[in-house]
């Protein structure tokens, strides 16, 4: 799938957005690595921006103010699911040990947003669709493909994705210790535990984006003052590398294999 023009199904990925202390850095730095387009929001949207690809939505980018009116200090990526109720999906978090961070808010007549951790503390956003679907475009170079589960309790995290959004784990192939969290029969996001990170890494959800060449965009990345945490490598799905922006927000990159170059 590329162009989505239709909703998102229950528990399915459908947005991610980053929040930056620096937005016009952020939008400046993903434009020149993927192309993006995309201004500052207006204030009814408190400056939100939806970027684009070939004219179609993608990701958002926004700037969060602390309580003391001073810029965010964290700069993070988030994954929104699909839900068709935020308010019944965030009484479910709470029931199966989740927390509500942000309660369900009416964005205008785009939809209602509402951010979230589960357990073992990875923090997500729900999007309850109305006039905007979430991201246009996805699996296509420069767009969202991907959403991965790192956590300390992966036993934990598969009941809480069950109860709350309907997810079922499973093991997948060719990848030790890593679980496809299926939709309906279809894998739509991953699942690992944090054996594999450095000690003391939280547990969180990873933003992959297809790219046409991982180690191209690698070395973008780092031109532009971003930063290599994993350099590219071979998975069975293609080949890969986890980035830092210059605020520090991260991300991974693959280009998929194709069938005959596995």
């Amino acid at each position: 799938m590329s162009d989505v023009n239709s909703p998102y199904p229950p528990g399915t990925p459908c947005w991610i957005d980053l929040v930056a202390a620096d937005q016009r850095a952020a939008l400046d730095f993903y434009r020149g690595l993927f192309g993006w387009e995309g201004e500052t929001g207006s204030p009814q949207t408190g400056g939100y921006t939806i970027c684009t690809l070939d004219g179609k939505p993608v990701a958002g980018i926004t700037t969060s103010i602390s309580p003391d009116g001073g810029p965010a200090r964290r700069t993070v990526w988030t994954t929104y699911f699909a839900t068709s109720d935020v308010d019944a999906s965030e009484k479910a978090i709470a029931d199966s040990g989740g927390t509500v961070v942000s309660a369900g808010t009416d964005v205008r007549t785009l939809g209602r947003v509402s951010i979230d951790t589960d357990p073992t503390g990875a923090a997500f956003g729900l999007w309850q669709a109305r006039d905007f679907l979430g991201a246009r475009i996805v699996n296509e170079p420069g767009a969202f493909i991907w959403s991965e589960l790192n956590t300390g309790d992966t036993d934990a995290a598969a009941r809480f994705y069950s109860d709350v959004m309907g997810l079922t784990d499973a093991p997948l192939e060719g990848e030790e210790g890593y679980f496809g969290l299926a939709v309906d029969g279809r894998v739509v996001a991953g699942m690992q535990g944090l054996d594999k990170l450095p000690p003391g890494t939280p547990s969180h959800w990873l933003t992959y984006f297809a790219v046409e060449d991982t180690d191209t965009t690698a070395d973008t990345a780092t031109s532009t003052g971003g930063k290599v945490l994993k350099p590219p490598f071979n998975s069975s799905t293609g080949r890969m590398a986890v980035l830092q922006d210059p605020q520090g927000g991260k991300f991974a990159v693959i280009t998929p294999f194709r069938p005959e170059s596995r």
